[in-house]
């Protein structure tokens, strides 16, 4: 089972998610954060699953429409390691960092 890694810059992708969804009063924001969550979990267990994205990183599609976010990531074999790189959602034009 891989291990997951997480940027320090998620959080903030994770606060600026939280806070579009509180300032355009989304429903069941807990279990739409719950979602990203299990969902970056599964690449413990599958860290290949996500679709290949540029410079050997991945994205992992989480949910869908509306409800759907992308996870930016790279897995190393080597070291059995994901590291999750961004989160953002499936609207947005691109990660906040490039």
């Amino acid at each position: 089972m891989a291990r997951i890694e997480l940027a320090p810059e998620v959080a903030t992708d994770l606060d600026r998610i939280l806070e579009h969804l509180a300032q355009h009063e989304a429903a069941n924001v807990p279990s739409r954060i719950r979602e990203i969550i299990e969902a970056i979990g599964v690449l413990a267990q599958n860290p290949l699953i996500g679709r290949p994205a540029l410079a050997g990183k991945r994205e992992l599609v989480i949910g869908r429409r509306a409800h759907g976010y992308l996870a930016l990531y790279r897995y190393i074999a080597e070291i059995d390691t994901v590291f999750v790189l961004a989160l953002r959602s499936q609207r947005e034009a691109g990660y906040a960092r490039g």
